[in-house]
């Protein structure tokens, strides 16, 4: 019997079908980002600002350093990606709403306590402690973190609250945005400082006693805005008669 008859004729699919090669899949290359990201947020976070470099991020995460700039333009733009994807883990479910009440003590007090529960929690804490340790030698790491978008948002939401509840009172927009950063820096300002070691941490019972009376505070301060009498025409004075 010849070799002709003892093989069987092999047809274009027999063989097996050599792996793709070209450009990763939207789904395959968000992955990829992710990687690097999660990477990159453990390096960061463990290792500091300084010490963490792309070349490091990019072995470790396995990928070549041109994939990396690909996705990131240098170490602040890293930085800021980190920030923002931490941010966008920290947001509420769509179940818990983030306006929560009748009155503006009601509603700041459920707001304020989203914040500060999210400002405490274990990676914005790590964040925090990178920002004081390192942001003096490294001033595109605060300039990263500010860009991030997080706080600006607080801001516009809180912002829109005090010029809604303002009654027709002649508050401007600067006004309220201005108050609106008071707040933020009130609610969170000590009781994180606090979580990173600058003192005991406050229990859970003395972090709702903080929030309400913060708002308390904060109110006062913002109800005597609200109650400036409105601007009236200067009248002419009467000529004598």
């Amino acid at each position: 019997m010849t070799s002709s008859t003892t093989h069987h004729s092999q047809g274009p699919d027999s063989h097996p079908a050599k792996p793709r090669v070209g450009r990763p899949t939207r789904d395959a290359s968000g992955q990829l980002r992710d990687r690097i990201l999660d990477v990159a947020t453990e390096l960061l976070f463990n290792h500091g600002y300084g010490a963490t470099s792309i070349e490091a991020i990019a072995r470790r995460a396995r990928v070549s350093k041109r994939t990396f700039y690909q996705r990131f333009a240098d170490k602040p733009a890293l930085m800021g990606a980190v920030v923002v994807r931490l941010i966008d883990s920290l947001r509420p479910p769509a179940s818990v709403p983030l306006i929560e009440g009748e009155s503006l003590e009601q509603i700041l007090t459920h707001l304020g306590s989203l914040i500060l529960h999210a400002a405490l929690t274990p990676r914005v804490l790590q964040l925090q402690r990178l920002i004081v340790a390192e942001s003096k030698r490294f001033p595109d790491l605060a300039s990263a973190v500010a860009k991030s978008g997080g706080r600006q948002e607080a801001v516009a939401l809180i912002s829109a609250l005090l010029l809604r509840h303002a009654r027709g009172a002649p508050i401007t927009p600067a006004e309220a945005s201005f108050a609106a950063n008071q707040f933020l820096q009130m609610i969170v300002s000590l009781p994180q400082l606090r979580a990173i070691g600058l003192g005991a941490p406050m229990t859970p019972e003395e972090l709702d006693a903080w929030v309400r009376g913060t708002v308390g505070l904060f109110l006062g301060g913002f109800t005597a805005i609200t109650k400036r009498a409105a601007p009236v025409d200067p009248v002419s004075p009467r000529p004598p008669t």
